[in-house]
This record gives C-alpha cells, structure tokens and sequence, in this order.
C-alpha cells in the first residue's frame, strides 16, 4: 500500500512543468466539481433517499482516502473540497434548472482538455495512464503537492 507521499511524488514526476501544473491547478478542482455534477444529475431510486450517486461516489472514494492514512488528505478531501462542492450542486440545481446536466457536461470536457493540452506542453502523458487510483491523487495533489 502507497503512502500518501509516495502517491504525491509519484504524480509529481509528470506535473514538473510550470504551465501545466497551473493549468492542473484550474483543471482538477473543475473535473471533480462537474463530475460530481454530473453524477448528481442521474435520477436516483427512491430507496436512495436524500443521496445520490455523486454521494456514493465520495463514500468510495473515501474508503481509497481512508487508505492514505493521512489526516491532511482525509480533510482536505472530506472536510473542505467536497462539502462546498455538495452545497455548490444543492444550490445550482435548482438556479439552473434545466441546464444543470449541460453545464456539468461543458465543463467536464473543457477541463479535461485544458488536462491533455497541459500534459502536451509537459510532453508526459497523465499519470491516471499508469493507474486509475492518479484520478483520486489529482485533487489531493491540487492542494498538497509539492510544486517546486
């Protein structure tokens, strides 16, 4: 099992270019925040109650964080991203009404290819290449990782 740490370094090594790290730094917390969008826009079972997929997709999420055994990763993730995201998607879904599910879509795209124009200048392909796990890392990174 990875440290924290080692998955930071490791993710690092194909973030080393300027640019694309501040491209990184806009484009990550945008690909999170739409696909919670976008996850919170299907319809869900009446059994689900008052969650939705995007929830059950930060529960399984947080069991990989919880992995980490790093308190920094767990609140950054937990405790500051996510619930201003949650409440972000509870106030714009009904503001935007109809629109929700496109504007989600929209920005998902244009972020993501915001992320390969940055790994073109950084002439590296992403991490998430190598294993699915870097999609969870990227967030973290954003906020922890070492950008020197």
């Amino acid at each position: 099992m990875r440290s924290l740490e080692t998955w930071l370094s490791l993710y690092g090594q194909s973030h080393q270019n300027r640019t694309n790290q501040r491209i990184h730094e806009v484009c990550v917390p945008l690909i999170t925040w739409s696909l919670l969008g976008l996850l919170w826009a299907i319809p869900t079972p009446e059994s689900f109650g008052a969650f939705n997929w995007s929830w059950l997709f930060v529960i399984l999420a947080s069991f990989f964080y919880l992995t980490l055994k790093s308190f920094k990763a767990i609140s950054v993730a937990l405790g500051l991203v996510l619930p201003f995201m949650f409440l972000n998607h509870f106030y714009l879904e009904s503001f935007l009404g109809s629109y929700f599910l496109i504007t989600w879509v929209l920005i998902f795209v244009v972020a993501w290819i915001g992320q390969f124009i940055g790994h073109k200048i950084e002439g590296k392909k992403p991490s998430f290449f190598e294993d699915l796990q870097f999609l969870l890392i990227g967030p973290i990174w954003v906020f922890l990782g070492d950008k020197s």
